[in-house]
């Protein structure tokens, strides 16, 4: 059995994830508009009414705004926890959402993917982080988190592929031109993830089993690209895990299509 990441957008302006296995698809957060997110999935040879559920991991902007028509138009199942689901019922039109509640460190299962949601550090109700399953295959995503925990490390461990947040270079934050309050947001513990920090999350909790790790919500102006991929690539060289494949997911474009059935990515047409 199978399972295959593509990261369909991640950043500030909107995050969406899709992951499948050989008999079910599966999109985690759709913060960007369902005309988009049509898009990027036709990019990949999929479309929206083969989704068989869309898992949220906290109800901020851009991990939610495309849900409501999403599931009006395709008729999409959303899966989020009480927490997340009690902060959506406070935005515009949110009551209009079919949501099936899950639970907090209980698995739950849309097909023949199993999916543990785990909690994470952050500024939002009660956010997660997932570990999806098919077969012996399993990949996480962590997004949005302030800080390593060992249950984090734990969730990691043993996976294929990650998606894990690398927002910000912390002197680039440092000189940014944004307001105190909210670069002490972000560096505080229910903010966000720095490329330090999250090439040592890497380096604690990989295996021999990690092949490629999809480096995830980037700042605009905190951080950039060949930052967080020189930050984090000097570390797992430094940790003797050069096997492991780095790879910055965009805002702006679809990211490449990793397949764990083949080991290796294969670069879709953006």
């Amino acid at each position: 059995m199978s399972l295959e990441v593509c990261v369909l957008a991640s950043g500030s302006s909107g995050n969406c994830i899709y992951v499948a296995s050989d008999r079910t698809r599966i999109l985690i957060d759709a913060g960007l508009s369902a005309k988009q997110i049509a898009i990027r999935l036709e990019q990949i040879g999929v479309v929206p009414e083969s989704i068989n559920g869309i898992c949220i991991s906290h109800e901020h902007g851009d991990h939610v705004g495309g849900i409501r028509v999403l599931q009006k138009r395709h008729g999409i199942p959303v899966y989020s926890n009480a927490g997340t689901l009690n902060g959506m019922m406070r935005q515009p039109k949110a009551h209009e959402i079919d949501v099936k509640v899950f639970q907090t460190g209980s698995v739950f299962e849309i097909g023949d993917i199993s999916i543990e949601p785990f909690s994470v550090p952050h500024d939002a109700y009660e956010p997660v982080g997932f570990r999806l399953t098919a077969g012996k295959t399993s990949i996480c995503s962590v997004t949005d988190l302030g800080m390593i925990t060992a249950l984090v490390r734990n969730k990691l461990s043993g996976c294929k592929a990650i998606v894990l947040e690398a927002n910000h270079d912390e002197d680039l934050l440092r000189e940014a031109p944004r307001p105190w309050p909210l670069k002490q947001r972000i560096r505080s513990r229910q903010g966000h993830l720095s490329n330090i920090d999250a090439a040592r999350l890497i380096s604690e909790s990989a295996t021999e089993h990690l092949e490629h790790v999809f480096l995830a919500h980037l700042s605009s102006d905190c951080n950039t690209p060949d930052t967080a991929l020189r930050t984090v690539a000097s570390q797992l060289r430094l940790d003797g895990l050069e096997h492991i494949n780095l790879e910055i997911s965009h805002a702006s474009r679809i990211s490449s299509v990793w397949k764990a059935s083949a080991g290796k990515q294969v670069t879709a047409e953006a």
